[in-house]
């Protein structure tokens, strides 16, 4: 992959760092150092498939490698470990997932900081699977920012789709969610039963603005002190169409990632308990200049500032 991780070298020494320059291509787990960035590509999009989405998004891992590749280090002791992309074999979906979970599981034994660059928001079950299979005595919050609750039964003969990860997860038991940037004209009535139906929480777009932060930092909070750990996960279709043009899922009235959305957003990273984050639904096929990709590497590159 090194000619993916490439960028402007001003200098050798650590005050001129930019992330390629940090990166280590690795294939054993053993020599993960506690608090290291571990990185899995997801390149699939089986799920979007059967969720009846459009597909493309299987190719964004490497695209938005390349989109954060060149942005500064600004923490002396930063290191991303990279372990490559999982594949789907055909239409095998589950196999896909629980390689990816499996992967997961022993970043997160060895003290590392999951980061999966999807492929489709089916890397929700499998990211959520990893972290349970690591700490299964543990609570483990989910916050997801994404405009649909993707808590959809899955229909008989297609399967779990990426549609359907937080139904999956509420299977195994109670569920601990808060989705925030949820769209009333992208949800059916059923969904939102469903979500009332095993509590999972939400705010909708409509409620982002900076008037409302104090109450949104509550519900956040609430969430982050109820449990152990927390895993983050971001659906690119949350955003407005004319900066995220490049998804399975375009949103012409998706949210902004204005000054409002980035306080809520940058006060989630903060948690000491947030261990594992993903971004989901980036689509190379439908982007603009790369609009999309960036804005998702720029999301994920705020957390290794923090």
């Amino acid at each position: 992959m090194n000619n993916i991780w490439q960028g402007r070298l001003d200098g050798e020494e650590l005050l001129f760092h930019r992330i390629f320059q940090r990166v280590k291509e690795e294939t054993n787990y053993d020599l993960i150092s506690t608090k290291d960035f571990v990185l899995h590509g997801f390149a699939v999009d089986e799920g979007v498939r059967r969720n009846k989405g459009r597909e493309g998004a299987k190719d964004a891992p490497d695209i938005i490698r390349k989109n954060i590749s060149n942005f500064p280090v600004i923490r002396p002791d930063f290191t991303l470990l990279d372990f490559g992309n999982i594949t789907c074999d055909g239409e095998n979906l589950e196999d896909a997932q629980n390689s990816l979970a499996k992967n997961v599981s022993k970043v997160l034994l060895k003290n590392g900081r999951s980061v999966v660059f999807g492929g489709g928001h089916e890397v929700t079950y499998a990211h959520y699977l990893g972290v349970k299979t690591a700490f299964p005595e543990q609570k483990i919050g989910i916050i997801n920012i994404d405009a649909h609750f993707d808590n959809r039964e899955p229909e008989n003969g297609v399967g779990p789709s990426s549609g359907t990860g937080f139904w999956q997860i509420a299977q195994g038991g109670p569920i601990n969610s808060l989705h925030i940037g949820i769209q009333r004209n992208s949800n059916t009535l059923k969904l939102f039963d469903t979500a009332h139906q095993y509590g999972m929480k939400y705010i909708l777009a409509d409620e982002i603005f900076f008037e409302n932060l104090p109450s949104i930092y509550q519900r956040i909070n609430d969430l982050a002190e109820s449990v152990d750990y927390l895993y983050l996960t971001i659906c690119m279709d949350v955003f407005n169409s004319s900066i995220a043009p490049g998804v399975s899922a375009s949103a012409y009235n998706g949210i902004f990632a204005d000054a409002a959305f980035m306080h809520l957003y940058r006060h989630i990273l903060k948690s000491e308990k947030l261990l594992a984050l993903d971004v989901a639904e980036v689509n190379p096929l439908y982007d603009i200049q790369d609009r999309t990709a960036r804005l998702a590497a720029t999301l994920v590159n705020e957390w290794f500032m923090i």
